[in-house]
């Protein structure tokens, strides 16, 4: 296993913000959600990269509903964190908000889980640090997220 010492989910958790402009908008006039996704997987890929310390490949985004629209001149944020980790794999869960910065109104629009693969400089799997869940929150996260790691390896087979 890793040598590395555990880290906390604090360490690795990303904000990423970007204001949503008309090249951002799909034929309705929304935001795209084919560039929620994009941004999603960018936020889950950072926080991956920042606990593993290696690059990571995107291997897995559970379904994704959206719940309302993002408009364009609203910032949206794509708040990431780690919630597991296997020997190299790492998921991050993803929340994803629009606030409107006139009156400060803000809308939880979507949340996605995600897992990336930590590789090594030849593309092949590496070990990750273990994840120290400090909270009661971050410990119920990891659980559900062990859960949900053993029904996807399990509908692989």
């Amino acid at each position: 296993m890793d040598e590395r010492p555990a880290k906390t989910v604090a360490q690795s958790s990303v904000t990423l913000h970007q204001l949503m402009l008309p090249e951002h908008a799909n034929a309705y006039g929304n935001v795209h959600g084919g560039l929620i996704m994009k941004l999603v997987d960018e936020a889950g890929g950072i926080s991956a990269m920042r606990h593993a310390q290696r690059p990571c490949v995107t291997v897995a985004m559970d379904s994704m509903t959206f719940h309302s629209p993002i408009h364009v001149g609203e910032l949206m944020s794509c708040v990431a964190s780690v919630n597991y980790v296997g020997r190299s794999s790492v998921e991050v869960g993803v929340k994803v908000h629009a606030e409107n910065p006139i009156t400060g109104e803000v809308t939880h629009t979507n949340s996605a889980y995600l897992v990336y693969v930590a590789i090594d400089d030849d593309g092949k799997p590496c070990a990750v640090p273990a994840l120290m869940p400090e909270t009661d929150e971050e410990r119920r996260r990891w659980g559900e997220a062990r859960e949900r790691q053993t029904q996807r390896l399990s509908q692989r087979r």
